[in-house]
C-alpha cells in the first residue's frame, strides 16, 4: 500500500521548500507523532506559529465552544469573537484600529495597500516603501516584491514597482532613499528567513525618529516576531518605540489560519470596499485569537519566554554564535552542514530548521521547558561534534 508520501506526490502542487520525509498526524505541547507512531521533538513549531504548543487546552476549548455556536457570518455584519479580540490587540499594542485577514502575506499586502492610500491623500501622491535587504514579507506578488529574498529576485517578473531597497541597520541609506514618492519603511525587526537576523535596537530607535521628521509611516512586519516569540508582546517594546503600522500572523492563531493590520487610528483611511475577505475575522479563528492573547498577556507567561529562551542560548552557546531574542533564535555553525544536520535529527527524533546553509533556526512553543531544552541538546550534540 502508497504511504501517504507517496499518495501525496502524485495530486499535490508542491511548490514550497524542502519537506522533511514524515506524515504527522498527532501532536501535544512541544511533541507529535507520525503516521507510524514514531515521536518527535518539534522546535520548528510551524514556522513560529505552535505558541502554545500543539493542542493546547486553551485552544482546543475555544475552538469546540464556537464551532457549536458560530463559524462564519459574512463581513456585512458583526460577531462577537471579532469585536473582542481586536479590543485585546488595541489595549496591548496602545494602538487604535484592527483589521483581520487570513496570513501573514494578506496582512503585508494590507499594510502596503494602507500606506499607498495614505501617500496619495495625505503626502501629495507618495506610493514608494522603503524595504531592506534580507527581507521576507510573504508570498503575494507585492510582498514578494518587497521582500529582499535572493531566491525571489527574478521570480515572476515583472514585479510591483515602488519597493526601494536598501542594507539593514544603515540609517544615511534610508535617508537617502526617502523623497518625496516616499510612503513608508517596512521592515521585520528580526528578519526570520534571513536567518533570524536582528536589526539593532539604536537602529530601530533612530529609524522611529527619521520617519516622524520626515512625515512618512513606519510599518514593523512582526508576523514572526509578534504575540509574545521575543519575550515580550510585540517585538518593537524592546525598543521602546511604537510603529504607525503593524502586522501580525503565525502565533497568534497558533494553528489556525489568522492575521491582523493594526494601525494609528488617523491613518485608516480603508473606506468600504478597499479592502477584505471572505473568511476575514470569522468568529472561529477570532475566538482562537482571543484564547491565544488572553493565555500570552499574563506577565508570568512572558517571564518564562523571556527566562526560557535565556537558557536555550546559553545551551546553544556551546556550538557557535546566536542571534535572536527570546525564543526565537539561530545557531550559526560555522560550515555549510545546516541540511545534514536537519536530516540527521528527524531520524534521531528532533524536528529543525536550516534558513541557511550554515544556520540553523529555533522557534519552539512558548511554554518549552528546559528539561525539553536539555533533551533537544542532548539529540543535537552528537550530531554537531
Amino acid at each position: 500500500m502508497a504511504t501517504w508520501i507517496e499518495r501525496e506526490s502524485k495530486v499535490y502542487m508542491t511548490a514550497g521548500g524542502r519537506r522533511l520525509k514524515a506524515t504527522i498526524v498527532k501532536g501535544s505541547g512541544v511533541r507529535v507523532w507520525d503516521d507510524a507512531g514514531k515521536e518527535y521533538m518539534d522546535f520548528i513549531g510551524g514556522w513560529a506559529v505552535t505558541n502554545l504548543g500543539h493542542c493546547h487546552p486553551a485552544i482546543t476549548e475555544a475552538i469546540i465552544r464556537q464551532a457549536q455556536d458560530l463559524l462564519i457570518v459574512s463581513n456585512d455584519l458583526y460577531n462577537v469573537p471579532q469585536v473582542e479580540l481586536a479590543e485585546a490587540l488595541v489595549a496591548n499594542s496602545a494602538m487604535d484600529r484592527v483589521f483581520f485577514a487570513n496570513s501573514g502575506a494578506e496582512a503585508n499586502e494590507g499594510a502596503i495597500k494602507l500606506a499607498r492610500k495614505w501617500g496619495a491623500i495625505k503626502r501629495d501622491g507618495a506610493h514608494e516603501i522603503v524595504v531592506f535587504e534580507g527581507a521576507f514579507h510573504g508570498r503575494t506578488l507585492a510582498t514578494m516584491s518587497a521582500s529582499g529574498k535572493p531566491q525571489f529576485k527574478d521570480l515572476y517578473e515583472p514585479k510591483v514597482a515602488g519597493f526601494v531597497r536598501v542594507a539593514m541597520n544603515d540609517l544615511e541609506a534610508v535617508q537617502r532613499a526617502i523623497n518625496s514618492k516616499t510612503a513608508a519603511v517596512m521592515l521585520e525587526p528580526i528578519q526570520g528567513e534571513s536567518g533570524v537576523v536582528p536589526f539593532s535596537l539604536e537602529f530601530l530607535r533612530d529609524l522611529r525618529k527619521l520617519c516622524t521628521e520626515l512625515n512618512v509611516l513606519l510599518i514593523f512586519d512582526e508576523i514572526q516576531t509578534g504575540i509574545g516569540r521575543t519575550g515580550k508582546m510585540f517585538c518593537f517594546e524592546h525598543a521602546e518605540i511604537r510603529p504607525d503600522i503593524l502586522t501580525l500572523g503565525k502565533g497568534i492563531g497558533a494553528g489556525v489560519p489568522l492575521a491582523a493590520l493594526v494601525a494609528r487610528g488617523d491613518i485608516c483611511l480603508f473606506e468600504a470596499g478597499d479592502q477584505g475577505g471572505t473568511f476575514n475575522g470569522n468568529p472561529l479563528m477570532t475566538a482562537v485569537g482571543c484564547a491565544v492573547v488572553q493565555e500570552i498577556a499574563k506577565p508570568e507567561f512572558l517571564t518564562h519566554v523571556r527566562e526560557t529562551g535565556k537558557y536555550l542560548a546559553s545551551q546553544l552557546e556551546t556550538f557557535g554564535e546566536v542571534r535572536g531574542m527570546g525564543l526565537l533564535l539561530a545557531l550559526e555553525l560555522g560550515r555549510e552542514i545546516g541540511s545534514r544536520i536537519v536530516d540527521e535529527s528527524l531520524g534521531q527524533g528532533l524536528l529543525i530548521n536550516s534558513p541557511r546553509p550554515a544556520t540553523l533556526r529555533f522557534m519552539p512553543a512558548l511554554n518549552v521547558t528546559r528539561t525539553e531544552i536539555d533533551e533537544m541538546i542532548g539529540i543535537l550534540r552528537p550530531l554537531i561534534q
